[in-house]
């Protein structure tokens, strides 16, 4: 399930979903992890020409993708993606998902082993509003990129930009290229510092790649 912010760019599609795609070679091999109705997979077939798979968890979201005419079977991240032989896809994308994941580590692993290259986004619980919240009423935020109350939102691991960045030095991820948005969708502050993003970022957009030494042919 997709936990991600309602702001629309042009043609109804989303500021971090445009995002992403920007980021993906043209004509490339892709797999969405978690792919919820499909419309960003839909997006990169009609904008770059990727050739597009996806798995998403739940029986709705494989129906309204099988509709669009897509590929998608049902899956689940946390345990299907150890199916998947190494370097099958140009580039993995896990949107809006990581935080709803029971092992985000090993996701962000299996995903970096599939593609050659990895792009994830993510909203931040890091937020000045998020931090405002909770410092002054006590009680877990609903914002526009967090619609749902704590009781009924798939989010288990709550993550902040900071946090991810750090997952990424543990794992030996490299970052290729990283982009924090505020809420209305305009980038935060691109040569800004981390602890910048981290404050004023409603979310962000990684584009990652395996580090040489990390590779499954050298021992992973």
């Amino acid at each position: 399930m997709h936990v991600a912010s309602p702001h629309f760019e042009r043609d109804g599609a989303r500021h971090d979903h445009l995002l992403v795609s920007r980021m993906v070679a043209p004509g490339s091999k892709v797999l969405d992890v978690g792919c919820g109705d499909g419309a960003l997979l839909e997006l990169l077939e009609r904008e770059r020409g990727v050739d597009g798979r996806g798995i998403e968890l739940s029986h709705d979201g494989v129906s309204r993708c099988v509709a669009r005419g897509l590929s998608v079977i049902q899956g689940d991240a946390d345990t299907d993606l150890t199916d998947y032989p190494d370097d099958c896809f140009d580039y993995v994308i896990l949107s809006q998902t990581l935080q709803a994941t029971r092992r985000p580590r090993q996701v962000l692993e299996h995903l970096l082993r599939i593609g050659r290259r990895a792009i994830i986004s993510l909203p931040n619980f890091g937020h000045w509003r998020v931090r405002a919240h909770l410092a002054f009423r006590g009680t877990m935020p609903v914002t526009e990129s967090l619609p749902e109350t704590w009781y009924d939102t798939p989010n288990i691991h709550f993550c902040t930009i900071r946090d991810f960045v750090e997952l990424c030095g543990v794992i030996g991820a490299g970052i290729e290229r990283a982009v924090a948005l505020h809420a209305s969708g305009r980038p935060v502050g691109v040569n800004a510092p981390w602890w910048f993003w981290n404050l004023f970022g409603t979310q962000a957009v990684f584009l990652l790649h395996r580090k040489p030494e990390n590779s499954p042919r050298n021992g992973r």
